[in-house]
C-alpha cells in the first residue's frame, strides 16, 4: 500500500489541515497518510491546546489513516531536530513518500537552500553567531549569508518564512538519513502560520488559538467531523491554564541547582542571569517570557529552555536522545488502512510500535536486553515521556478525576 507522511502538531486540525491532506493524497498518488505527530508538547515549547488522543481522533476523523507520536526530544526542539525525528520515525514506518505544505510551493528553491546550508554549513554557522552578536536575529542573519553565498537575492526571503525553513530541514533530513523517501511540496493555502486573519474557510492554527482565546466561534474553519472534539475539549476545562504553567514553571526554575541545567543548553548566552532575573520580577507567564528574552535568543527558544528545566530534561541527556535517534514509536490511532500500514512496518521496523503502554517496560527489554545503551536509554525515553503526560494533567484547568499516567490507560483509537 502506498503512503505519505505528514509531519504535523494539529494544535488544533483545521481546514487548512484538511487541504493539505486531501492533496497530499491526490499529488503523491497514495493510498494512505500516515502522520507523525507532536504529542503534548510542541516544537515552540509549548503545551498543545488539547491533549495527543483527542488531537489524534480529530486527524482520523478527518481522514488521516494512522496516527503515531513524534518523541518529545524532537517534538519539542528546533526546526533541524524536529525534521531528523520526523524523518526518522516516517523511515521506520516505512512511508514512500513525505508531503508538506510550504510558501514557496516549489521544491527547487528550497532544495537549492537546503544545499548551501549542507555545503557552508560551518561558515553559516560561525557567520550567524558574528551577526548574532551584532544584533540580528537568527532566522535574518542566516537568510543573509545564504543570499550572499548563493549570489541569490531571491533566497533571502524564502529562508524567513516558518514552513519554507521546516520544508528546507526536511530535505536536509532525508540526505542526511540516506533514505528513498521521495519529497513533495505544495502552496500553502489560505492564511500564514502566524497570521491571526482568516481567509474564506481557512485559519491558521494561531489564528484559531487566538479566536478561542477571545471567546470567538470557530466552527468554520475546523472540519465538520472534528468539531465535537474540540468543542467537547473546550467546554470540559481540558486545556492547558497560563495561570498553573506559569506557577510550575518558575517552581521548576527556581528548583534546579543554580540554573545548572539552563547552562547547558545555553551557557555562552546569558541565559540564567536573565532567568534569575525575570524570576525576581515576572508575575506571570507573558512577563517571564518577555523579561528573558533578547535578540540573540528567541521567545521559542527561551519557551524551549524553560520546558526543559519543566520536564528535568539535562543537555546531557537530550544530546544522547538526539544521537541514537527514536527507540520507540508510539501509535495514538488508526483505521483499517492504517492498520495495514502498521502491520507492513511492523514486519521491517528495527525499533517497536506501541499502542497502550501496559506492556512497554517488557517489550523495550525484550528489544534492547536488560544493560545495553540503547535500553537504557529506551527507558529513559519512556521516562520523558511519562512526565510529559502527567505534567500536561497538571496543566488543565479542569482534571476530570483517574490516574495522570494516561499512556498506560488509553487504548489506541480504532476508527472502522
Amino acid at each position: 500500500m502506498r503512503s505519505v507522511g505528514l509531519i504535523t502538531e494539529y494544535n488544533p486540525f483545521h481546514n487548512g489541515h484538511l487541504y493539505h491532506l486531501q492533496k497530499s493524497l491526490k499529488v503523491t498518488a497514495s493510498e494512505a497518510a500516515v502522520a507523525v505527530m507532536s504529542g503534548h508538547f510542541l516544537q515552540r515549547g509549548e503545551p498543545a491546546l488539547l491533549d495527543k488522543w483527542r488531537r489524534a481522533e480529530m486527524a482520523l476523523r478527518a481522514g488521516v489513516n494512522l496516527v503515531v507520536e513524534l518523541p518529545l526530544p524532537w517534538a519539542c526542539n528546533s526546526a533541524p531536530q524536529f525534521a531528523d525525528g520526523a524523518l526518522r520515525s516516517l523511515v521506520h514506518i516505512d512511508v514512500d513518500t513525505l508531503c508538506f505544505g510550504s510558501e514557496a510551493g516549489d521544491l527547487e528553491p528550497l532544495q537549492k537552500c537546503a544545499d548551501l546550508l549542507d555545503c557552508h554549513r560551518e561558515k553559516i554557522e560561525k557567520e550567524t553567531r558574528q551577526r548574532l552578536r551584532k544584533g540580528k536575529s537568527y532566522p535574518a542573519a542566516r537568510a543573509e549569508i545564504v543570499a550572499e553565498l548563493s549570489n541569490d537575492a531571491t533566497l533571502s526571503p524564502i529562508l524567513t518564512e516558518p514552513n519554507n525553513i521546516l520544508g528546507i530541514e526536511y530535505l536536509r533530513a532525508i540526505k542526511k538519513n540516506d533514505t528513498t523517501i521521495t519529497p513533495h511540496t505544495i502552496r500553502r493555502s489560505g492564511a500564514g502560520y502566524h497570521d491571526l486573519d482568516t481567509v474564506g474557510v481557512i485559519a491558521s492554527a494561531t489564528g484559531i488559538r487566538h479566536k478561542l482565546n477571545a471567546g470567538e466561534p470557530v466552527g468554520t474553519f475546523v472540519p465538520e467531523s472534528a468539531l465535537p472534539l474540540l468543542q467537547e475539549g473546550l467546554a470540559g476545562g481540558l486545556t492547558p491554564d497560563d495561570d498553573i504553567l506559569f506557577r510550575l514553571m518558575v517552581q521548576a526554575l527556581q528548583r534546579i541547582d543554580q540554573l545548572g541545567a539552563i547552562y547547558q543548553y545555553a551557557e555562552s548566552d546569558g541565559i540564567g542571569k536573565r532567568f534569575y532575573q525575570a524570576l525576581q520580577v515576572a508575575g506571570n507567564l507573558e512577563g517571564l517570557m518577555v523579561e528573558s528574552k533578547s535578540k540573540q535568543l528567541t521567545r521559542t527558544r527561551i519557551q524551549r529552555l524553560m520546558m526543559y528545566a519543566l520536564l528535568d530534561l539535562d543537555a546531557g541527556l537530550m544530546s544522547e536522545f538526539l544521537d541514537c535517534g527514536p527507540l520507540y514509536l508510539h501509535v495514538l490511532g488508526h483505521d483499517k488502512a492504517g492498520e495495514g500500514v502498521l502491520a507492513g512496518c511492523r514486519k521491517s521496523s528495527d525499533i517497536p510500535l506501541v499502542g497502550n503502554y501496559s506492556r512497554i517496560r517488557n517489550v523495550l527489554t525484550r528489544y534492547y536486553g536488560r544493560s545495553t545503551e540503547k535500553s537504557r536509554l529506551a527507558h529513559a525515553m519512556l521516562a520523558l515521556e511519562l512526565r510529559a503526560t502527567r505534567t500536561y494533567g497538571l496543566l488543565m484547568k479542569c482534571w476530570p478525576g483517574g490516574n495522570r499516567n494516561l499512556d498506560f490507560f488509553r487504548e489506541v483509537i480504532r476508527m472502522d
